[in-house]
């Protein structure tokens, strides 16, 4: 991980970030901390791309793209997949692409 995208976290929280073994341990670790990650975070934390968003309000309380946090994973074979969650109603969800 970069570097730069440490910057202000403390030397604990850097020794938790840093034992993480995977994308999924990482931001399980942000959702536990309480920490709104930035897009360029999440993009470095996927390896993916956040994707600009038109058709992707929450199917449960109908939150719009401010509202949704997203990522994406993309896979060896070529196939990508997006995890979203709400941050009002915290529904999860994902698609393939």
């Amino acid at each position: 991980m970069k570097q730069e995208l440490l910057k202000g976290l403390t030397d604990e929280q850097i020794a938790k970030v840093k034992s993480c073994k995977n994308s999924e341990e990482l931001l399980k670790l942000a959702k536990e901390q309480g920490a709104e990650l930035t897009d360029e975070q999440l993009n470095a934390i996927s390896g993916g791309c956040l994707l600009s968003s038109t058709d992707n309000n929450c199917p449960q309380c109908g939150a719009g793209y401010d509202d949704i946090m997203f990522w994406s994973e993309r896979f060896a074979d070529g196939h990508e997949t997006v995890h979203y969650e709400c941050k009002k109603c915290q529904c999860q969800w994902t698609k393939n692409r």
